[in-house]
């Protein structure tokens, strides 16, 4: 029985199950969970009988919309319940803004690292001094299996790239061209304001994590043949809502795992 916890955002309003996309549904709970941090709203889902669960929590909390902002979201309470849910592995759902070549806005990938200056720490351990490895941030065998899905669904070939590096940024307003420049410069692939703080308290719960970004839109200067466009938050959504697809086959390989 597998046990998967999907964390939707932007890239991910609202779990929509019509069809037997992921197998029979038995059970569609809406859950109030409480938390040390604050209550959780979640979605627990019985699938076939029982054999398969999934639990969705949309980590902006706004049901249909997009609620909480980035810089407010109760990261600590997200994830603490999703972890007291017995998971085996969770899986974000991210909408990113792209600076690589290979992933243009439509393709998702995965995040294999990350990169966090923002100087905000997030974590469980306030009171003491623990220090938890990041060397390998996403569960390498669930992102190998995830990549496999993600190539034949999309008919990405083996040699293009489909792992990236995301580079959090602190919002809730969208980066400036410059500040993409620099991003670019030091590593980054693509940027958004919130996941690598859940893949920290994953890894701190020793949750296995992993990261299916949508390449919703080019980052700022980097639209081709107008590098003056403005960023908008509902065209982003919108862009990566219509995307679902390759997510679902990823969450369904997620169920269907042994």
């Amino acid at each position: 029985m597998a046990r998967v916890g999907v964390i939707g955002g932007t890239g991910l309003v609202s779990l929509t199950l019509d069809g037997p996309v992921l197998g029979n549904i038995d059970r569609d709970d809406a859950l109030s969970v409480a938390t040390p941090y604050g209550e959780v709203p979640l979605r627990l889902v019985s699938i076939d009988e029982g054999e398969h669960t999934l639990v969705f929590l949309q980590r902006h909390h706004g049901g249909g919309d997009a609620g909480c902002p980035p810089h407010a979201i109760n990261h600590r309470a997200n994830i603490r319940a999703m972890a007291d849910a017995n998971l085996d592995v969770m899986m974000a759902v991210c909408s990113v803004g792209t600076l690589h070549p290979s992933f243009p806005p439509g393709t998702v990938g995965l995040a294999e690292q990350y990169i966090d200056f923002t100087g905000r720490a997030t974590t469980f351990h306030d009171a003491s001094s623990v220090f938890t490895s990041a060397t390998t941030p996403f569960s390498a065998d669930h992102n190998g299996l995830l990549e496999k899905v993600l190539r034949q669904e999309q008919g990405i070939p083996d040699d293009a790239p489909l792992r990236f590096t995301y580079w959090l940024t602190e919002g809730p307003q969208f980066e400036t061209p410059r500040e993409v420049d620099a991003i670019q410069r030091l590593g980054g692939d693509m940027v958004g304001m919130t996941m690598p703080r859940e893949a920290k308290l994953a890894m701190e719960l020793n949750v296995p994590y992993v990261a299916v970004c949508i390449a919703s839109n080019w980052a700022a200067g980097r639209e081709p043949g107008d590098a003056d466009r403005a960023l908008d938050h509902h065209a982003v959504s919108a862009q990566a809502n219509e995307r679902l697809g390759p997510v679902m086959a990823c969450i369904k390989a997620l169920l269907k795992k042994r």
